[in-house]
Protein backbone atom coordinates (compact mmCIF):
# COMPACT_ATOMS: atom_id res chain seq x y z
CA UNK A 1 0.00 0.00 0.00
CA UNK A 2 1.47 3.34 -1.05
CA UNK A 3 1.17 6.54 0.96
CA UNK A 4 -0.85 8.02 -1.88
CA UNK A 5 -3.29 5.09 -1.82
CA UNK A 6 -3.66 5.53 1.93
CA UNK A 7 -4.42 9.25 1.73
CA UNK A 8 -6.91 8.82 -1.08
CA UNK A 9 -8.72 6.02 0.74
CA UNK A 10 -8.95 8.15 3.87
CA UNK A 11 -10.76 10.80 1.84
CA UNK A 12 -13.23 8.19 0.61
CA UNK A 13 -13.75 6.91 4.17
CA UNK A 14 -14.31 10.42 5.52
CA UNK A 15 -16.91 11.05 2.81
CA UNK A 16 -18.77 7.85 3.69
CA UNK A 17 -19.02 8.88 7.35
CA UNK A 18 -21.27 11.77 6.27
CA UNK A 19 -23.94 9.16 5.53
CA UNK A 20 -23.22 6.67 8.32
CA UNK A 21 -26.48 4.89 9.31
CA UNK A 22 -28.47 6.97 6.78
CA UNK A 23 -27.95 4.22 4.20
CA UNK A 24 -29.67 1.61 6.40
CA UNK A 25 -30.01 -1.30 5.73
CA UNK A 26 -27.10 -0.80 3.30
CA UNK A 27 -23.56 -0.06 4.49
CA UNK A 28 -22.00 3.40 4.36
CA UNK A 29 -19.55 3.45 1.43
CA UNK A 30 -17.33 6.12 -0.08
CA UNK A 31 -15.61 6.27 -3.48
CA UNK A 32 -12.97 8.51 -5.04
CA UNK A 33 -11.87 8.66 -8.69
CA UNK A 34 -8.55 9.92 -10.04
CA UNK A 35 -7.73 10.65 -13.67
CA UNK A 36 -4.89 8.93 -15.55
CA UNK A 37 -2.45 11.44 -14.02
CA UNK A 38 -3.48 10.63 -10.45
CA UNK A 39 -5.46 13.83 -9.87
CA UNK A 40 -8.69 13.65 -7.85
CA UNK A 41 -11.71 14.30 -10.09
CA UNK A 42 -14.60 12.90 -8.02
CA UNK A 43 -15.46 12.09 -4.40
CA UNK A 44 -18.88 10.66 -3.53
CA UNK A 45 -20.68 8.40 -1.06
CA UNK A 46 -23.69 6.11 -1.10
CA UNK A 47 -26.61 8.17 0.19
CA UNK A 48 -29.70 5.98 0.50
CA UNK A 49 -30.60 2.32 0.14
CA UNK A 50 -32.02 1.46 -3.25
CA UNK A 51 -30.21 4.31 -5.01
CA UNK A 52 -26.87 4.55 -6.83
CA UNK A 53 -23.90 3.15 -4.98
CA UNK A 54 -20.85 5.27 -4.16
CA UNK A 55 -18.87 3.96 -7.13
CA UNK A 56 -21.64 4.87 -9.57
CA UNK A 57 -22.01 8.39 -8.20
CA UNK A 58 -18.25 8.93 -8.29
CA UNK A 59 -17.88 7.61 -11.85
CA UNK A 60 -20.72 9.83 -13.07
CA UNK A 61 -19.14 12.86 -11.38
CA UNK A 62 -15.77 11.94 -12.93
CA UNK A 63 -17.35 11.76 -16.38
CA UNK A 64 -18.93 15.18 -15.89
CA UNK A 65 -15.57 16.60 -14.78
CA UNK A 66 -13.67 15.16 -17.71
CA UNK A 67 -16.24 16.24 -20.29
CA UNK A 68 -17.04 19.60 -18.64
CA UNK A 69 -20.74 18.92 -18.97
CA UNK A 70 -23.62 18.26 -16.59
CA UNK A 71 -25.49 15.07 -17.44
CA UNK A 72 -29.28 15.44 -17.54
CA UNK A 73 -29.99 12.34 -15.47
CA UNK A 74 -30.95 11.69 -11.87
CA UNK A 75 -27.66 10.58 -10.26
CA UNK A 76 -29.55 8.45 -7.73
CA UNK A 77 -31.22 6.41 -10.50
CA UNK A 78 -28.75 3.53 -10.45
CA UNK A 79 -30.07 1.74 -13.53
CA UNK A 80 -30.17 4.96 -15.54
CA UNK A 81 -26.63 5.94 -14.57
CA UNK A 82 -25.25 2.46 -15.27
CA UNK A 83 -26.80 2.50 -18.76
CA UNK A 84 -25.54 6.02 -19.43
CA UNK A 85 -21.97 5.28 -18.37
CA UNK A 86 -21.77 2.05 -20.34
CA UNK A 87 -23.06 3.87 -23.43
CA UNK A 88 -21.07 7.11 -23.21
CA UNK A 89 -18.16 6.86 -20.77
CA UNK A 90 -15.95 3.95 -21.84
CA UNK A 91 -13.40 6.07 -23.67
CA UNK A 92 -13.67 9.02 -21.26
CA UNK A 93 -12.97 7.00 -18.11
CA UNK A 94 -10.39 4.66 -19.62
CA UNK A 95 -7.17 4.77 -17.58
CA UNK A 96 -8.79 6.29 -14.48
CA UNK A 97 -8.49 4.72 -11.01
CA UNK A 98 -11.11 4.35 -8.30
CA UNK A 99 -10.78 4.03 -4.51
CA UNK A 100 -13.71 2.34 -2.75
CA UNK A 101 -14.10 1.68 0.97
CA UNK A 102 -15.94 -1.62 0.33
CA UNK A 103 -15.55 -4.27 -2.36
CA UNK A 104 -17.85 -3.42 -5.31
CA UNK A 105 -20.90 -5.66 -5.44
CA UNK A 106 -20.75 -8.52 -7.92
CA UNK A 107 -24.47 -9.30 -7.79
CA UNK A 108 -27.43 -7.45 -9.30
CA UNK A 109 -30.42 -6.68 -7.08
CA UNK A 110 -32.23 -3.40 -6.63
CA UNK A 111 -29.17 -1.90 -8.26
CA UNK A 112 -26.93 -3.33 -11.02
CA UNK A 113 -23.49 -4.77 -10.26
CA UNK A 114 -20.82 -2.15 -9.63
CA UNK A 115 -18.05 -4.68 -10.28
CA UNK A 116 -19.46 -5.37 -13.74
CA UNK A 117 -19.72 -1.64 -14.45
CA UNK A 118 -16.12 -0.93 -13.40
CA UNK A 119 -14.78 -3.92 -15.35
CA UNK A 120 -16.46 -2.69 -18.55
CA UNK A 121 -15.38 0.96 -18.30
CA UNK A 122 -11.68 0.33 -18.79
CA UNK A 123 -10.47 1.63 -15.45
CA UNK A 124 -6.80 0.99 -14.79
CA UNK A 125 -6.87 0.35 -11.05
CA UNK A 126 -9.18 -0.12 -8.09
CA UNK A 127 -8.13 0.14 -4.44
CA UNK A 128 -10.49 -1.43 -1.91
CA UNK A 129 -10.67 -0.87 1.83
CA UNK A 130 -12.28 -4.15 2.85
CA UNK A 131 -14.00 -7.18 1.33
CA UNK A 132 -17.81 -7.42 1.47
CA UNK A 133 -18.71 -9.62 4.49
CA UNK A 134 -21.92 -10.86 2.84
CA UNK A 135 -20.99 -14.01 0.95
CA UNK A 136 -23.50 -13.65 -1.88
CA UNK A 137 -22.48 -10.01 -2.40
CA UNK A 138 -18.73 -10.60 -2.68
CA UNK A 139 -16.82 -11.80 -5.71
CA UNK A 140 -16.18 -8.36 -7.16
CA UNK A 141 -12.42 -8.64 -6.71
CA UNK A 142 -12.18 -11.84 -8.77
CA UNK A 143 -14.44 -10.38 -11.44
CA UNK A 144 -12.29 -7.26 -11.76
CA UNK A 145 -9.01 -9.19 -11.83
CA UNK A 146 -10.40 -11.42 -14.57
CA UNK A 147 -10.98 -8.29 -16.68
CA UNK A 148 -7.38 -7.15 -16.25
CA UNK A 149 -8.03 -4.39 -13.71
CA UNK A 150 -5.24 -3.86 -11.14
CA UNK A 151 -6.79 -4.59 -7.75
CA UNK A 152 -5.33 -3.57 -4.37
CA UNK A 153 -7.20 -4.87 -1.31
CA UNK A 154 -6.88 -3.80 2.33
CA UNK A 155 -6.02 -0.12 1.88
CA UNK A 156 -6.69 1.50 5.29
CA UNK A 157 -8.33 -1.76 6.30
CA UNK A 158 -8.93 -0.87 9.97
CA UNK A 159 -10.61 2.43 9.13
CA UNK A 160 -12.74 0.76 6.46
CA UNK A 161 -13.74 -1.96 8.93
CA UNK A 162 -14.77 0.61 11.56
CA UNK A 163 -16.95 2.32 8.97
CA UNK A 164 -18.58 -1.02 8.09
CA UNK A 165 -19.21 -2.24 11.66
CA UNK A 166 -22.88 -1.14 12.02
CA UNK A 167 -23.74 -2.97 8.80
CA UNK A 168 -22.07 -6.15 10.05
CA UNK A 169 -23.89 -5.96 13.40
CA UNK A 170 -27.38 -5.40 12.02
CA UNK A 171 -27.05 -8.51 9.89
CA UNK A 172 -27.24 -10.53 13.12
CA UNK A 173 -28.97 -8.38 15.75
CA UNK A 174 -29.89 -4.79 16.52
CA UNK A 175 -27.19 -2.18 16.12
CA UNK A 176 -27.78 0.15 19.08
CA UNK A 177 -26.72 3.80 18.84
CA UNK A 178 -27.02 6.09 21.85
CA UNK A 179 -27.33 9.74 20.82
CA UNK A 180 -26.48 12.52 23.22
CA UNK A 181 -25.92 16.27 23.09
CA UNK A 182 -23.81 18.27 25.51
CA UNK A 183 -21.76 21.42 25.95
CA UNK A 184 -17.99 21.48 25.60
CA UNK A 185 -17.67 20.86 29.35
CA UNK A 186 -20.14 17.98 29.31
CA UNK A 187 -23.29 19.68 30.56
CA UNK A 188 -26.84 19.01 29.42
CA UNK A 189 -28.89 22.14 28.82
CA UNK A 190 -32.66 22.49 28.99
CA UNK A 191 -34.40 22.77 25.63
CA UNK A 192 -32.51 22.58 22.34
CA UNK A 193 -28.75 22.55 22.64
CA UNK A 194 -27.59 21.37 19.21
CA UNK A 195 -27.23 23.36 15.98
CA UNK A 196 -29.88 23.21 13.25
CA UNK A 197 -27.63 20.87 11.28
CA UNK A 198 -27.30 18.50 14.25
CA UNK A 199 -31.06 18.54 14.83
CA UNK A 200 -31.68 17.73 11.17
CA UNK A 201 -29.16 14.89 11.36
CA UNK A 202 -30.91 13.51 14.45
CA UNK A 203 -34.23 13.59 12.61
CA UNK A 204 -32.63 11.72 9.70
CA UNK A 205 -31.42 9.03 12.10
CA UNK A 206 -34.86 8.76 13.68
CA UNK A 207 -36.44 8.25 10.28
CA UNK A 208 -34.30 5.13 9.72
CA UNK A 209 -34.66 3.66 13.20
CA UNK A 210 -36.60 0.41 13.48
CA UNK A 211 -37.35 1.47 17.04
CA UNK A 212 -36.34 4.37 19.24
CA UNK A 213 -35.72 3.81 22.95
CA UNK A 214 -36.22 6.57 25.52
CA UNK A 215 -36.32 6.68 29.31
CA UNK A 216 -39.40 7.17 31.45
CA UNK A 217 -37.93 10.29 33.06
CA UNK A 218 -37.47 11.89 29.63
CA UNK A 219 -41.17 11.37 28.92
CA UNK A 220 -42.31 12.75 32.27
CA UNK A 221 -39.99 15.79 32.41
CA UNK A 222 -39.41 16.80 28.78
CA UNK A 223 -42.80 15.69 27.41
CA UNK A 224 -41.19 15.26 23.98
CA UNK A 225 -42.65 14.67 20.52
CA UNK A 226 -39.64 12.88 19.00
CA UNK A 227 -40.76 13.16 15.41
CA UNK A 228 -38.89 13.79 12.14
CA UNK A 229 -40.49 17.12 11.23
CA UNK A 230 -37.24 18.55 9.82
CA UNK A 231 -37.15 15.86 7.12
CA UNK A 232 -39.87 16.10 4.47
CA UNK A 233 -41.93 12.94 4.18
CA UNK A 234 -40.07 11.07 6.93
CA UNK A 235 -41.99 8.73 9.23
CA UNK A 236 -41.58 9.21 12.96
CA UNK A 237 -40.06 6.14 14.62
CA UNK A 238 -41.92 3.68 16.82
CA UNK A 239 -41.07 4.26 20.49
CA UNK A 240 -40.08 1.99 23.36
CA UNK A 241 -40.30 3.74 26.74
CA UNK A 242 -37.88 1.84 28.95
CA UNK A 243 -39.70 1.84 32.26
CA UNK A 244 -40.97 -0.60 34.86
CA UNK A 245 -44.12 1.47 35.41
CA UNK A 246 -46.77 2.70 33.00
CA UNK A 247 -47.69 6.06 34.51
CA UNK A 248 -47.48 8.53 31.64
CA UNK A 249 -49.69 11.36 30.45
CA UNK A 250 -51.17 10.14 27.17
CA UNK A 251 -51.98 13.74 26.16
CA UNK A 252 -48.35 14.72 25.52
CA UNK A 253 -47.18 15.05 21.88
CA UNK A 254 -45.27 11.75 21.98
CA UNK A 255 -48.52 9.76 21.89
CA UNK A 256 -50.24 11.84 19.21
CA UNK A 257 -48.11 10.91 16.17
CA UNK A 258 -50.18 9.06 13.52
CA UNK A 259 -49.06 5.52 12.60
CA UNK A 260 -46.66 5.36 15.54
CA UNK A 261 -46.55 2.44 17.97
CA UNK A 262 -45.51 3.28 21.55
CA UNK A 263 -44.50 0.40 23.83
CA UNK A 264 -43.81 0.68 27.56
CA UNK A 265 -41.74 -1.83 29.52
CA UNK A 266 -38.27 -3.17 30.22
CA UNK A 267 -38.27 -6.16 27.86
CA UNK A 268 -35.36 -5.67 25.46
CA UNK A 269 -35.67 -8.97 23.60
CA UNK A 270 -36.38 -7.02 20.39
CA UNK A 271 -32.66 -6.18 20.34
CA UNK A 272 -31.98 -9.78 19.33
CA UNK A 273 -33.51 -9.13 15.90
CA UNK A 274 -31.54 -7.53 13.02
CA UNK A 275 -32.42 -3.83 13.07
CA UNK A 276 -31.23 -0.32 13.81
CA UNK A 277 -32.22 1.00 17.25
CA UNK A 278 -31.67 4.61 18.26
CA UNK A 279 -31.54 5.56 21.94
CA UNK A 280 -32.05 9.09 23.26
CA UNK A 281 -31.95 9.84 26.95
CA UNK A 282 -30.00 10.95 29.98
CA UNK A 283 -27.42 9.41 32.26
CA UNK A 284 -29.89 7.01 33.85
CA UNK A 285 -30.73 5.36 30.55
CA UNK A 286 -27.09 5.41 29.43
CA UNK A 287 -26.08 3.49 32.54
CA UNK A 288 -29.05 1.12 32.36
CA UNK A 289 -28.30 0.09 28.77
CA UNK A 290 -24.49 0.01 28.89
CA UNK A 291 -24.31 -3.67 28.05
CA UNK A 292 -26.60 -3.20 25.04
CA UNK A 293 -25.16 -0.05 23.43
CA UNK A 294 -22.74 -0.46 20.51
CA UNK A 295 -21.84 3.15 19.72
CA UNK A 296 -22.32 6.65 21.07
CA UNK A 297 -22.97 9.65 18.85
CA UNK A 298 -22.17 12.89 20.64
CA UNK A 299 -23.14 16.33 19.38
CA UNK A 300 -20.78 18.63 21.27
CA UNK A 301 -21.58 22.33 21.13
CA UNK A 302 -18.89 25.06 21.24
CA UNK A 303 -20.25 26.41 24.53
CA UNK A 304 -19.41 26.18 28.22
CA UNK A 305 -22.49 25.47 30.32
CA UNK A 306 -23.20 26.14 34.01
CA UNK A 307 -26.01 23.60 34.28
CA UNK A 308 -25.30 21.03 37.00
CA UNK A 309 -26.86 18.21 34.98
CA UNK A 310 -24.55 15.91 33.01
CA UNK A 311 -24.22 12.27 31.97
CA UNK A 312 -23.15 10.66 35.22
CA UNK A 313 -21.57 7.52 33.86
CA UNK A 314 -18.21 5.78 34.05
CA UNK A 315 -17.57 4.60 30.49
CA UNK A 316 -14.39 4.24 28.44
CA UNK A 317 -14.77 5.10 24.75
CA UNK A 318 -12.76 4.71 21.58
CA UNK A 319 -13.25 7.61 19.18
CA UNK A 320 -14.01 6.33 15.69
CA UNK A 321 -14.63 9.50 13.73
CA UNK A 322 -15.25 13.20 14.26
CA UNK A 323 -16.74 15.75 11.89
CA UNK A 324 -18.49 19.11 11.97
CA UNK A 325 -22.27 19.42 12.10
CA UNK A 326 -22.81 23.14 11.68
CA UNK A 327 -20.90 24.65 14.60
CA UNK A 328 -21.12 21.43 16.59
CA UNK A 329 -18.55 18.66 16.66
CA UNK A 330 -20.18 15.31 15.88
CA UNK A 331 -18.22 12.44 17.44
CA UNK A 332 -18.82 8.73 16.81
CA UNK A 333 -17.46 6.48 19.54
CA UNK A 334 -17.38 2.80 20.44
CA UNK A 335 -17.82 1.56 23.98
CA UNK A 336 -14.53 -0.16 24.78
CA UNK A 337 -14.98 -3.84 25.53
CA UNK A 338 -17.95 -4.28 23.18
Amino acid sequence: MSLNDSLLMQLAINKAWEYQILTYPNPAVGALVTNRYGQIIALEAHQKAGTSHAEVLALLKAYEHLTSQKVAIDPLDSHGVHDFLLTHAKETLKGCSIYVTLEPCAHSGKTPSCAVLISLLGLKKIAIGTIDPIANHSGGVEMLKAKGVEVVVGVEYKLAQALLKPFEIWQKRAFVLFKLAQTHNGKIAEGYLSSKESLAHTHHLRSYATKMVIGGNTVRVDRPKLDCRLIDGAKAPDIVIYSREDAFDRDIPLFSIPNRNVEIGNDLSFLDRPSFVLVEGGGGLLNALQGKIDWLLTYQTPTIGDNRVDYKANITLQTLHAQYSGVDCKVWSRLVGL
